[in-house]
């Protein structure tokens, strides 16, 4: 398996430096580069390194997890960032979105999901937590959204929703209480709507679209 480096970034010293033990234990494969306490920190310790993935906290002192996100996105696209925080409003995760955020975790998740989020996200594609995405599946259909968009049900759009998210079928039917058989049959549906044949086409697809931002 693939090491991954990660960075993290956090201004609650405890909390930051205790995660940071449970993640080696849990997977030695990925390694704690550095630990920041504010997001000035983490944009210097990119000047000089290389991690693959950041977690980054939203409020900090000096500079900010959202201000830190866009600098680092727009100097080091290569360096993927998940905000982790308890800050779930609307507000702080349309804004980490936008300025290049790859992710938006609780931290009232468990280790192991958190661990196959940081993977996921290495990987290329995006994870946020799934509270976060219950509560804006209900905004209106963006104005600008494709004509497939537009023949959707509200129960494809909310699978849509996980699949560009990262959540495989076993993890949607969890979510929207389905069966998993009927959760492939709906991801069929969005396929033929969509016109494509693979999963990665739909998440690039929505992402590039900004649907759910």
């Amino acid at each position: 398996m693939k090491q991954i480096e990660l960075l993290m970034v956090d201004d609650q010293v405890l909390f930051i430096n205790s995660l940071k033990t449970v993640i080696e234990i849990k997977d030695p494969d990925i390694r704690v580069a550095g630990v920041c306490y504010n997001g000035q920190e983490a944009i210097q310790f990119c000047a000089g390194n290389s991690p693959d993935v950041i977690l980054m906290d939203v409020k900090m002192p000096i500079v900010d997890g959202v201000q830190a996100t866009e600098t680092i996105a727009r100097r080091y696209p290569e360096i993927k960032i998940i905000m982790l925080t308890t800050f779930d409003e609307d507000e702080y995760v349309k804004k980490a979105l936008q300025v290049g955020a790859r992710g938006y975790l609780l931290k009232d998740m468990l280790p192991e999901e958190l661990i196959y989020a940081i993977r996921t996200v290495d990987n290329g594609m995006m994870s946020i937590s799934p509270s976060i995405i219950n509560q804006s599946i209900s905004r209106k259909t963006p104005a600008d959204a494709p004509p497939w968009f537009q023949h959707l049900s509200r129960k494809e759009i909310e699978i849509l929703k996980l699949i560009t998210f990262g959540y495989d079928n076993s993890e949607i039917a969890r979510e929207v209480n389905l069966a998993v058989q009927t959760v492939k049959n709906y991801v069929s549906h969005i396929y033929e709507k969509m016109e494509v044949r693979d999963r990665m086409h739909v998440m690039r697809i929505c992402i590039d679209l900004k649907l759910f931002e």
